[in-house]
């Protein structure tokens, strides 16, 4: 069993940054794929960015070019660098890993785009 454990939010002006951090209680070094979700007061939760083992990143049209996935192994941790943000990126932020068949989630950080 992993247990995952999101950092990073908090209140930015838009135009800002926050790196997400999503620290695993455990080894994720066999993962199928990360991902960041996110869910925004009213709507449903979307997928944000992934990556997939192999490397290969993708990410939603309303992100490209402002935010980038990626990961340390090593300590366990997939992060978020957001940039560029804007009130439409304030949602809670999901840290999703799948590994051996699993599925695990994090407890969700809030991220607030505002002036």
């Amino acid at each position: 069993q992993v247990q995952l454990v999101e950092s990073g939010g908090g209140l930015v002006q838009p135009g800002g940054s926050l790196r997400l951090s999503c620290a695993a209680s455990g080894s994720i070094l066999r993962f199928s794929a990360m991902a960041w979700y996110r869910q925004a007061p009213g709507k449903q939760r979307e997928l944000v960015a992934t990556i997939i083992s192999g490397g290969s990143k993708n990410y939603a049209d309303s992100v490209k070019g402002r935010f980038a996935i990626s990961s340390d192994i090593a300590k366990n941790t997939v992060y978020l660098q957001m940039n560029s943000l804007n009130p439409e990126d304030t949602a809670v932020y999901y840290c999703n890993i799948k590994q051996y068949g699993n599925s695990y989630w994090g407890q969700g950080t809030q991220v607030t785009v505002s002036s």
